[in-house]
């Protein structure tokens, strides 16, 4: 159990950390982040707090979809965006592109090594992805149809509130995929093995 939680606390604050990277990269991010980024703007709320609101609002959205969150989902609300908060407070925000493209890519291989950390712990899927997983099951959609319709409704929401959508943006939608493919099987929790019979009992 130690091993589970570490990973998923660990695995949340490196997400966060990541998307802050992205973030003080300057060159674009991913579709939720650019919608967090657009409501900062707005309200004036630091970006790491506004995507802990939105994952509270998300997860009021899971009530009608009749998904139960688990101690991940809540997790994750409470982790990312606080992380993501504390980063961008110390993390420089290079205007050198070589600079901004060296913390773009590191940004998004952190997300992808977070993303197996967590996910690998098996503690419930975040506010987001659980969205995701309710529309399938309650509109009969495809996960690709469902990811497609509300990333893309707030990215381009977003992107009308003055988030960063650019090079950013299109490296994490290409990237992230094949990294976290390559990052579950890495970190997931291994299963116990099967404790072998006492010989002298047998």
């Amino acid at each position: 159990m130690f091993s589970r939680v570490t990973r998923l606390v660990i695995g949340l604050v490196l997400y966060g950390v990541g998307c802050a990277f992205t973030v003080a990269a300057g060159l674009g991010v991913d579709p939720w982040t650019v919608f967090a980024q657009g409501l900062s703007r707005v309200s004036g709320i630091g970006i790491g707090w506004v995507t802990n609101i939105v994952g509270l609002g998300v997860l009021l959205l899971w009530i009608p979809l009749r998904q139960k969150p688990g101690v991940g989902t809540l997790a994750n609300i409470a982790l990312v965006g606080t992380s993501l908060q504390l980063a961008l407070g110390v993390l420089p925000h290079p205007d050198v592109f070589w600079l901004q493209a060296l913390m773009l890519v590191a940004g998004v291989v952190l997300v992808a090594v977070a993303s197996g950390l967590y996910i690998g712990a098996n503690f419930g899927p975040g506010p987001r992805d659980g969205l995701m997983t309710g529309l399938n099951g309650r509109l009969g959609w495809p996960i690709w149809a469902c990811r497609l319709t509300v990333e893309g409704s707030v990215l381009v929401l977003g992107w009308l509130l003055g988030g960063t959508v650019g090079l950013g943006t299109v490296v994490f939608a290409l990237g992230i995929g094949p990294l976290v493919h390559l990052a579950l099987p890495l970190l997931a929790t291994k299963p116990a093995p099967a404790r072998t019979p006492d010989r002298a009992r047998v």
